[in-house]
C-alpha cells in the first residue's frame, strides 16, 4: 500500500481592519477559492476547491464575527512535494484576509507537522501584501530505545 499524507487546517478571519467590512473580506476570500479548480487534475495536484470549506457570509450560516475556513485532503506521500505544496498554499493565502492559518500534515513515515502562518506586520493579512510568516513544530510518536 502507498505511504497516506494527511493534510487538514483553518484559515481565520476577523473584521477587524477599517478600511474593509466583514461582507468585502469575505467576498475576496470567497473569490480566492472559487479561483481554485474545483477538483485535483494535472495542473492542479495540491489544492483545488473541494477540500475547502466556507462558511456564507452572516451570522445564521456559521459567521458571527471570525470567519473560519476549514479544509483538509488524503494526499499520496504529499511530503516529498512538501515545499511545492507550501508554496501554492502560501499564494492563495497572499490572495486573502486573514488574521491566522494552520495547517496539519500527518504523515505515515516522518510524525505529525504543525504549520503556523501569522501576519508579520498588523493583526491582519490584506491580500497582496506579502506580510506573512510560518512557523513549524513537529511530534513524532516512537518506541523507546533502551
Amino acid at each position: 500500500m502507498d505511504q497516506e499524507s494527511i493534510v487538514y487546517g483553518i484559515i481565520k478571519d476577523v473584521p477587524i481592519a477599517p478600511e474593509t467590512d466583514a461582507e468585502t473580506r469575505r467576498m475576496v476570500n470567497s473569490g480566492a477559492l472559487l479561483d481554485l479548480p474545483q477538483t485535483f487534475d494535472v495542473n492542479s495536484p495540491f489544492l483545488c476547491g473541494d477540500m475547502f470549506t466556507l462558511p456564507g457570509l452572516d451570522v445564521f450560516s456559521g459567521a458571527y464575527h471570525t470567519q473560519l475556513i476549514h479544509f483538509g485532503a488524503s494526499y499520496r506521500a504529499i511530503e516529498y512535494e512538501w515545499e511545492r505544496w507550501m508554496q501554492k498554499f502560501e499564494e492563495l493565502l497572499g490572495q486573502m484576509y486573514w488574521v491566522s492559518a494552520t495547517v496539519h500534515l500527518e504523515t505515515e513515515l516522518s510524525g505529525k507537522h504543525t504549520f503556523h502562518w501569522e501576519p508579520t506586520t498588523r493583526g491582519c493579512h490584506t491580500p497582496n501584501s506579502g506580510d506573512l510568516r510560518v512557523k513549524c513544530e513537529w511530534e513524532r510518536e516512537a518506541a523507546f530505545l533502551r
